[in-house]
Parts: structure tokens; sequence; C-alpha cells
């Protein structure tokens, strides 16, 4: 069976395997030691720590002037955010649910995407928004979006998707220290919280010291020769277990995880397809317009000559996300469906 370890080694005596959500709260507080202009704010992230977690023991280590719990108002939050940042501070803002960006999208992408621009980089915006996203708890359409393509197609933000606890440190603190808006998505299948479940390949070993992991730089996170499987979260986990059922077939798959989809490290992905000839990419966000698309193109643009087969997309549906279970299920990418695009694939 193969286990998700990215960039960080095998596990090691006295090595500490830890929760995305821990790993997400070490990098903030380890970041706000050394900086003074870094601070917290969002809704429940003091007292609670957060929902998914992502701010546990912060309050209590820093206080309420650093780590500021809002009142439910997305937009005066996301807009003081912009504000404070273009006034010299580091804000970490969490927006609890992607899906509420609607309420607050004016100052996202008028505001926290387009200042550097507008300014002629006189006014650095370094706010990273941190969201959550995925569904399978029935949440309904509301609370249960991924939305990586939305934010990936509007420039002037950074967008990073961990899909374990090693990344998701290295990333968070390459997000804060960054002078642009990164925008920060976890997955809720990931956080480690028990309230939730979790992915248990999600909490790997994660080094107590500080360090990062450059933006723009994918990982090959098992390495096969027939077909390549594309993902960024929660889809790295579905494609390494559907590699696992295609090795019982015979088949040899490389799985890669994106990390960051602004920058995106296209250069990884086609000179694995270039290797395999083959690619399948998996995203929990809508089908269409979005991320597999976008992937798919980057390999067919450069040279369409290395396509052994026509490429295949495993995505959520074109419809509002169901709150029943089963038809919700139904609609989520997972194992199975990858191996059946594999299996669909035209051979040429």
């Amino acid at each position: 069976m193969s286990t998700l370890t990215s960039t960080a080694a095998k596990p090691k005596q006295n090595e500490r395997r830890v929760t995305i959500a821990r790993a997400m709260a070490e990098a903030v507080a380890q970041e706000m030691r050394i900086d003074p202009r870094v601070f917290v704010m969002g809704e429940d992230i003091g007292q609670l720590g957060g929902v998914y977690g992502n701010t546990r023991g912060l309050i209590e280590e820093f206080g309420p002037e650093r780590v500021r719990d809002t009142p439910i108002s997305e937009t005066a939050f996301m807009g003081a955010a912009v504000g404070a940042a273009s006034d010299g501070m580091r804000p970490v803002v969490e927006l609890m649910f992607v899906d509420f960006f609607g309420v607050c999208f004016d100052a996202i992408y008028n505001l926290m995407a387009k200042n550097i621009y507008f300014s002629g980089g006189e006014v650095k915006v370094p706010v990273v928004l941190m969201t959550s996203t995925g569904g399978g708890y029935s949440d309904g359409g509301q609370h249960s979006q991924c939305l990586y393509g939305t934010f990936a197609h509007l420039p002037g933000m950074k967008v990073v998707c961990p899909s374990n606890a090693y990344d998701a440190k290295g990333l968070m603190v390459t997000a804060i220290r960054d002078d642009s808006p990164v925008i920060y998505m976890y997955h809720k299948s990931l956080q480690g919280m028990g309230w939730l479940g979790t992915e248990p390949a999600a909490t790997v070993n994660v080094p107590e010291e500080t360090y990062s992991i450059p933006f723009g730089k994918a990982a090959v996170v098992r390495e096969g020769n027939d077909v390549t499987i594309v993902g960024v979260a929660m889809g790295v986990h579905n494609g390494l277990k559907a590699a696992d059922k295609l090795a019982a077939q015979g088949i040899s798959a490389e799985v890669i995880d994106l990390r960051t989809l602004v920058p995106l490290d296209r250069d990884t992905v086609f000179n694995s397809v270039k290797k395999t000839g083959r690619l399948i990419v998996v995203d929990e966000d809508y089908q269409s317009f979005g991320l597999s698309g976008e992937i798919i193109a980057t390999v067919a643009e450069r040279d369409l000559s290395v396509l052994k087969a026509s490429p295949q997309r495993v995505a959520y549906p074109d419809i509002p996300i169901p709150f029943a279970r089963p038809m919700e299920q139904f609609a989520l990418p997972n194992p199975d469906k990858i191996v059946e695009a594999f299996h669909a694939m035209k051979r040429t």
C-alpha cells in the first residue's frame, strides 16, 4: 500500500506525526513569534481555536490583540485584512467556508488581488486567506464546495492546497512571508478533526523547527510508468488509492500532488505524462471550466504527441452539491472512478 509523504522523509525514531490542523497552527505560531506584524482574525478563531483547529493555542500565547475573534461579517473582516496588510501588517484571516466568499468577494478580488498592480507595486498586500473546502458530510451546497478553479482563475492571488501535514506547515510559512495575497485552501477531510473524521495518510511526520516549501513545485508522491494521476488535497489521496487498485491489475500509476495551483508546476506534469503517455486529473471542484481542463490543456498545448490515449478527468459534476448523503457520495470523486477512467481511455 502506498503512503503519502510528499517531500517528508520516511519516519525515523523520535519523529512526530501531526495533523494538518496542528501543523497549520504551529506554523502560524512560529511566524508570530518572529514577526510582530503577523496576527490572526476570523470567526471563532480565538477561544474556540477555529472550527477546524487551525488556530488552537494561539490566543493563550498571543492574547486577543493578535488573535481576534470577529463578528459574523465576512465583508468587514476581509476588508480589514486588506487595509491592515496595505498598512504594513501581515494578517492571517480565516474564511470559515470557501462557499462564503460570495459575501466578501469585492474585498478579495477587487482589493486584495489587484491593489499591488493598481499601485504599481508600491502597496504590498500580504494577506493569507485560509479557508475550508470539500464535501462528504451532508453539509449541503452552501458548505461543501472546493472552488479551486474560481480563485486560480483570478490574477493577483497565489493559491495553495496542501494534502498532508508536512506540506501544510511548510506552505503556511511560505504564505505568511509572501508579499502577495495567498489563498490557503485546506480540505475538511484532511484536517484530522475527530468530529469530521480524516484521511489517515494526511497525518505525517512534521519537524518542530520552522521550514518553508516553495510555491510552484509539485511533488511526485508515487512513481509509475503507465499513467499519470494529477490531483490536489483529497484528490491526491484518491489518486494513491486508485494507484493501489491499478497495481493489482498490473498497471503502474504515477501520482502527482500539485500542492499549489498558482503558481502551477506545469513542467512536472508534462514530464510525467511524457513518460507515461496517459493522463487522469482528479478534481473535487466542478468539472467544467476548471483545474482539470487546465492541466489537460497544459499537456496538449505543449506537445500533443506525448499522449498515447485521450486524457480523462474525474471531477465533481456540474450540479449543486446535494444534501442527501447517498446523492453526495455518488457525485464525489473516488478511487473506483479513477480506475474506471483509466479503462475508459481511448488508446492511440
